[in-house]
């Protein structure tokens, strides 16, 4: 008789982990609650869909500061090389772009869910919409099926040999990301680690980000001080906003910001520093070649090739100098406490924006009752895990999305008796 696989949820680990069971000859019904699949996996990346990095399996897992070490096996065997290859026979070329971010060569996102649809159809999928499973029934130990509700209403037991729960996190709940994963899990005697959100805008105390909101800044260096001490800090790009910051390196530190936020006192300080590249006296070197280049000019006019235009009056008065003075009557005290400015801009966290404004989910079913080489539940013979449902977490890059196509490859294949 043949073995009948269920997947819960139909975005990007369960549409892995359908196409996956049923390439190797099992029955594959996969159950979505919306009415179509992959919603949040089309915003992903700004809608370009970032799905992975290229780089190493020693990478991958250094890019997941959630339990990276529980994913070295699912990365082992489905790589971002695999990855990549994988899309490439279904029609999907990538490209690399800054930070070794791979994207679909068209820049659609829409085309990464249409390989995905390709390959579960070609496997032999059923994908049934607007099915909301209620509860994985067990007995004994072992998975029997699951309770799926209709949109008509109506309730019914759906056989299965095994069932993959791949519904997702808590954020972006519009898209159909709304923690049931952990409550089916928890019902079975699963533990769940505080679901919460990770890579997400932080809100500042300060109100002035407001004034130059919508400015992107590359190349500069976050620093997150907790107490003082420094606690973690980032490379690259970020943006001000009308709440505070974001950004990936924004986003990167969000995750130590939110323990900060649970463990620590207030002040809890972010210090950008503007020229990283530059040494306090280096760059006061600059500044003071752009001084005799604008003299006779305001401050404002003598920092143009600096700063961007809108973070210039912001940087002035941070540092506390009469913004209308001119060149001629600004002291080497002041000089360099605009130099100072420059590489230690600070602001204050005021809190994190609401959960649905996550990219992804921290938190959820404890890595130690699932097998690393199997995404089996060491508590249910037969109930296996993929995607965000599992507590692991990565940094912006593509990491997040490697690991849901990971854990679903490595669920599709051992659910369907594939073995590792």
């Amino acid at each position: 008789m043949q073995k009948h696989i269920i997947i819960i949820g139909a975005g990007p680990a369960g549409l892995m982990a359908a196409g996956r069971a049923a390439s190797l000859g099992t029955a594959v019904t996969l159950l979505e609650q919306n009415n179509r699949p992959g919603r949040k996996l089309l915003i992903t990346g700004k809608g370009r869909c970032n799905f992975t990095n290229d780089t190493d399996v020693d990478g991958l897992v250094a890019g997941m500061p959630g339990n990276g070490k529980f994913m070295y096996s699912a990365f082992t065997r489905f790589d971002s090389y695999r990855l990549r290859e994988f899309f490439r026979q279904l029609g999907v070329e990538s490209k690399v772009e800054r930070g070794m971010r791979v994207f679909p060569a068209s820049g659609i996102s829409k085309d990464v869910l249409r390989a995905l649809l390709m390959y579960a159809k070609k496997s032999g999928v059923q994908l049934k919409y607007n099915s909301k499973v209620r509860s994985v029934v067990a007995e004994n130990g072992r998975v029997r099926g699951v309770l799926v509700s209709s949109s008509d209403g109506t309730t019914e037991f759906v056989q299965g040999d095994a069932v993959v729960i791949a519904t997702g996190g808590i954020t972006y709940s519009a898209t159909g990301s709304t923690g049931d994963g952990f409550r089916m899990a928890s019902e079975l005697g699963h533990s769940i680690i505080q679901p919460r959100a990770s890579l997400i805008p932080i809100e500042t105390i300060e109100s002035w980000p407001r004034d130059v909101a919508g400015l992107t800044l590359r190349n500069v260096r976050a620093t997150l001080l907790v107490d003082e001490c420094e606690a973690e800090s980032e490379f690259g790009e970020m943006l001000f906003t009308h709440f505070g910051v974001s950004g990936p390196i924004i986003l990167s530190l969000s995750r130590q910001v939110a323990t900060a936020l649970i463990s620590a006192k207030p002040p809890i300080a972010l210090v950008i520093d503007l020229k990283p590249a530059l040494s306090y006296q280096q760059l006061d070197d600059r500044i003071l070649r752009d001084f005799r280049k604008y003299s006779g000019q305001s401050i404002h006019n003598a920092l143009v090739d600096l700063l961007p235009r809108h973070l210039i009056d912001v940087i002035v008065q941070e540092a506390g100098v009469d913004e209308a003075k001119h060149i001629s009557q600004v002291t080497k005290d002041e000089r360099l406490l605009i130099g100072k400015t420059l590489k230690g801009l600070r602001l204050h966290v005021a809190r994190l924006r609401p959960t649905d404004e996550g990219i992804v989910t921290a938190g959820g079913v404890d890595v130690g009752e699932i097998d690393p080489g199997r995404m089996e539940s060491r508590l249910i013979e037969g109930l296996y895990f993929a995607g965000e449902v599992i507590d692991i977490d990565g940094m912006t890059g593509g990491f997040n999305l490697q690991a849901a196509f990971s854990t679903g490859y490595v669920a599709g294949q051992c659910s369907a008796g594939g073995g590792y």
